[in-house]
């Protein structure tokens, strides 16, 4: 079965988490799960962040968005990453093993 382009820019995603060695997961949406939560949401040296991952053009929804700005007035870090500028994920990851979260601007697609 093919890949979907999504899909694509997960596992690209994927790749840069283990390579820097990142905690992540999958949120569940259903049943107890919150809708519009990231796509990939994870810790890394105790800084906490959410990756919306989106294929081409496309963007967030607006709750997609409401659930990044949170996570971002919460002191995480909040990213939507497309195949473009996939690589940001290592920036993020870099900036939080060197405690810079708050110098850090790559909340990328949204004003956050």
């Amino acid at each position: 079965m093919a890949m979907t382009p999504e899909a694509k820019v997960k596992k690209k995603v994927v790749e840069h988490l283990k390579a820097m060695g990142a905690y992540y997961f999958f949120p569940a949406t259903g049943g107890y799960g919150k809708s519009g939560v990231p796509d990939i949401v994870g810790c890394m040296s105790g800084k906490f962040f959410g990756i919306e991952c989106k294929a081409g053009k496309n963007k967030p929804t607006a709750l997609q968005e409401k659930n990044l700005r949170e996570i971002t007035m919460a002191g995480g870090r909040a990213l939507v990453v497309n195949e473009e500028n996939v690589k940001m994920v290592t920036v993020l990851l870099q900036a939080a093993r060197v405690s810079d979260f708050q110098g850090l601007k790559v909340n990328l697609e949204l004003d956050i």
